[in-house]
């Protein structure tokens, strides 16, 4: 399948890069190119995580696992997110401690790896550029990628000015400055793959929207119960009671209820209950719902 070629394209190209990047930046005396390893290391670890995650969650249904392991992926977001931070943590701090003894670095040699690294991370976040936009999980493996590509192209506009100025300083600068970046970049997959966790409406559904257009369907007088939730990184799934006093319409109804909500919402997952006088259950209607 697609993503399984991006992924173990992305895996080889990365795995190989790490070796080559840490010998190199041992050799050059580049914590800029070193932790840029480390990073591209974590990175690896996160590409596996997440394409386990994806397919995990091709598994089949169980009767203990009704839905599979779709929220795998969503763990997996969550995993690559503190990954990240983590990693971007580490370097921060080492960064720190070198800018207040700074050493010089082999500037030519910081200049040619991390162009590769510019190159290798490029084409790997190039792989997950499309599939980024709709799964969470994607996203954060093309979020690890576009970083690490970011990473190397500081890390050659240093070992430049290196050259030019001979600024030791600006190595460990660098690699300050675009750690606080990735961690800024970082920050929206961290609350959305947590958001997601608990439960919380997926960003692209709109909550109100989607309970209009249900109260606004022929025969329909009351939607209650109405919850939405994923399933997966790219996959949602929707409860809702909906009172038609007229009667139960068919199961015609329901299917174009079904096709729109997957067409116009992305709920690809709707349970409908129709109710002919509505139930009391004691389940609390969201706020701002009328």
């Amino acid at each position: 399948m697609r993503w399984d070629r991006a992924f173990g394209v992305g895996i080889g190209l990365n795995l190989a890069f790490v070796l080559i990047e840490a010998f190199y930046g041992w050799q050059a005396g580049s914590l800029a190119l070193l932790a840029d390893a480390g990073h591209n290391l974590s990175d690896v670890a996160g590409l596996v995580v997440a394409w386990g995650a994806l397919l995990a969650g091709r598994l089949a249904p169980t009767p203990t696992r009704t839905y599979g392991w779709l929220s795998a992926s969503i763990l997996a977001a969550l995993a690559n997110a503190l990954i990240l931070l983590v990693a971007m943590g580490a370097l921060a701090l080492e960064a720190i401690q070198r800018l207040q003894s700074p050493e010089p670095v082999s500037g030519g040699t910081v200049i040619a790896v991390a162009a590769i690294g510019v190159l290798v991370n490029g084409i790997t976040a190039f792989l997950f550029m499309a599939g980024s936009r709709d799964d969470l999980n994607l996203r954060g493996a093309f979020l690890h990628m576009a970083g690490d590509a970011l990473v190397s192209l500081g890390v050659v506009v240093a070992g430049v000015l290196y050259l030019h100025f001979g600024w030791v300083w600006l190595d460990p600068l660098v690699s300050l400055a675009i750690a606080l970046i990735i961690v800024a970049a970082t920050w929206g997959l961290l609350r959305q793959s947590l958001h997601l966790t608990f439960h919380g409406v997926p960003a692209h559904v709109d909550l109100a929207a989607v309970h209009a257009w249900l109260k606004a369907l022929p025969g329909v007088s009351e939607v209650h119960d109405l919850h939405v939730w994923a399933l997966g990184t790219a996959d949602v799934a929707l409860t809702a009671h909906l009172v038609m006093p007229a009667g139960h319409p068919g199961d015609a109804f329901l299917g174009e209820v079904a096709a729109t909500l997957a067409e116009r919402f992305h709920v690809q997952h709707p349970t409908l209950q129709i109710e002919i006088d509505g139930l009391e259950d004691g389940c609390q209607k969201p706020a701002g719902l009328e």
